[in-house]
């Protein structure tokens, strides 16, 4: 890190969109502005005006964003309509994975090994692509089963929809992995919130001009590392969770994690959580789940749930409960709806604003349903903590019966037994007690844990991996996220594609202006297995796997 570069990170909130400083010393300054989730740029505007007021903005070199612009576009359905245009060939049946209203099957195929079988027909693509663009869809996917071998049918599609469309995902630029189905919703959703994110992103870059900042802006992906805004731009797909993963990164950044913990996040809106083994968080190696369906996106494993500081206090039939809704801020805060806020603050657990108004808020509301205003509040914080001990078990009972992975490998048998558990965010003294003696573990609030999630983005490193694919009998070698193709000798080794994997792969980091650096470069799978034809074998089929490690440029602790 420069001496004198200033990194500023950037995380939109469901309550609060923060904003850090950090120089070389540690964090120069915070400031939070209110989220507003009809204007999410209005926020990051606030925020980085708020930030940059006092400091000399040439100094800052590096800005990361975390953002729940992706994912408030697919959780709310505010998804745009994609044509998705389809080959697969024998073997499957691309009609179990349909999605989306616009959903094509066209003949041709292309065999495992990148061999046309069968060519494509192009008329039919130019004939799909006018009918509904004349409806008035301009998104466009395409995939076809093989294209992580050979990419041709899919850059054919690509050309042949030509001007209907204003982008199209293909499919092999998303992933080397070979998932046929996960390949096709992962290319709907990109496609689906390309759209939103790109005016986002355009609106992201005036803004910084018209403030005079002049820096690399990257953005946080699931994976908790970060991506160049211009890359990001074709795949914003990879930016949903950003936020909780921005959380893993805040609390790497803030303690020298090395045994099994817990991460609790608990924000205005939602608690984060996240599992470390052996001080490295767990990872959801073949991808998560979006609307049921399975993408490649490879994320953080995280939990989020609707208990926040924010959260309004219900009750039923005598029953106490806290959220999932949240009616606006604590009543602390100028709010109308009694939270969990105003319920630590009704019993002197802190201190925070009007405690008068949370006070009788909470009074208020004891009196109508006939029971005394310490006991409401107390069920409240109990319902809240019982509601995240409940979803931590249920996390570490899904992961105790198999293979663990983690950022950086696999641990098979092991048993994660919690040691720590961490809390951050704004409500985190308020529950440190709460949580003493859960699991028999230590519990830590850090310093600077308001701003934990900011701290993570800012700190959060650039993270690419890619795929490569040789046959030895064609003497061919594919990287395909990166449009790498080459010829090799009929005598290419897996030791060969290692290390032709390591170049690529520091090549395309230098193509993305990420920081240089070696022993953050890491193989996470190579195989080679023997080709046979006839009674023969004609070569290898070999593929490597490679992966800048996911972390954070330094430590603050």
């Amino acid at each position: 890190m420069n001496k004198s570069a200033l990194y500023l990170g950037l995380d939109v909130g469901g309550t609060h969109t923060d904003a850090v400083l950090i120089g070389e010393e540690g964090i120069v300054s915070h400031y939070k502005a209110v989220t507003d989730h009809d204007n999410l740029l209005l926020s990051v505007r606030k925020a980085i005006e708020g930030i940059a007021g006092g400091a000399d903005r040439k100094k800052i070199q590096r800005i990361n964003l975390s953002t729940t612009l992706s994912t408030n576009a697919i959780v709310e359905n505010r998804l745009e309509d994609v044509c998705v245009i389809i080959s697969a060939g024998p073997g499957i049946d691309p009609d179990n994975f349909k999605i989306g209203t616009y959903y094509y099957v066209i003949d041709g195929s292309i065999d495992h090994r990148g061999t046309e079988v069968r060519s494509l027909d192009a008329k039919l693509v130019s004939r799909i692509a006018g009918e509904v663009s004349g409806k008035g869809v301009k998104a466009f996917a395409a995939v076809t089963k093989f294209s992580t071998r050979n990419p041709e049918h899919e850059n054919l599609i690509a050309r042949e929809i030509g001007s209907a469309a204003d982008f199209v995902t293909l499919g092999h630029k998303l992933s080397g992995r070979l998932s046929f189905p996960r390949r096709i919703v992962t290319a709907y959703f990109n496609s689906a919130v390309r759209r939103i994110f790109e005016n986002f992103s355009d609106s992201i870059e005036e803004c910084l001009c018209d403030l005079g900042i002049e820096a690399e802006v990257n953005v946080l992906k699931a994976d908790g590392g970060t991506m160049p805004f211009s890359f990001s731009r074709g795949i914003p797909v990879e930016s949903i969770l950003s936020g909780p993963a921005a959380s893993v990164m805040g609390i790497a950044a803030l303690c020298d994690i090395t045994r099994d913990s817990i991460m609790l996040d608990i924000g205005g809106t939602t608690t984060d959580i996240a599992i470390f083994a052996a001080g490295a968080p767990l990872i959801e190696k073949e991808g998560i789940s979006l609307q049921g369906f399975p993408t490649l996106v490879r994320s953080l494993m995280t939990r989020s749930i609707g208990v926040g500081g924010d959260s309004a206090i219900h009750v039923n039939g005598g029953s106490v409960s806290v959220g999932p809704d949240r009616g606006g801020p604590a009543m602390a805060a100028g709010g109308t709806v009694p939270t969990l806020v105003d319920a630590f603050n009704a019993i002197r657990i802190v201190r925070f604003m009007d405690a008068e108004a949370s006070a009788q808020g909470i009074a208020d509301l004891a009196k109508k349903n006939g029971t005394s205003p310490d006991k409401l509040a107390d069920a409240a914080i109990e319902y809240a903590v019982a509601r995240i001990k409940d979803e931590v078990n249920a996390m570490l009972g899904e992961i105790r019966d198999r293979p663990v992975y983690t950022i950086h490998e696999m641990l098979e048998g092991k048993k994660i037994q919690p040691a720590l558990v961490y809390i951050m965010g704004g409500p985190a003294e308020a529950f440190r007690d709460k949580f003493a003696g859960w699991l028999g573990a230590e519990v830590v609030v850090p310093p600077n844990y308001d701003v934990a999630n900011a701290v993570g983005a800012a700190l959060a490193k650039t993270t690419i991996d890619i795929e490569l694919f040789a046959d030895t009998c064609r003497r061919t070698m594919i990287i395909p996220n990166i449009d790498v193709r080459r010829t090799i000798p009929s005598g290419y080794t897996l030791r060969d594609a290692e290390r032709d994997a390591r170049n690529s792969l520091a090549e395309h980091r230098g193509s993305l202006s990420a920081p240089a650096g070696g022993s953050d470069m890491e193989i996470i799978e190579s195989s080679s297995f023997n080709i046979v034809e006839g009674f023969y074998t004609v070569g290898r089929d070999i593929r490597v796997k490679c992966q800048i490690k996911p972390g954070v440029i330094k430590r603050l602790t």
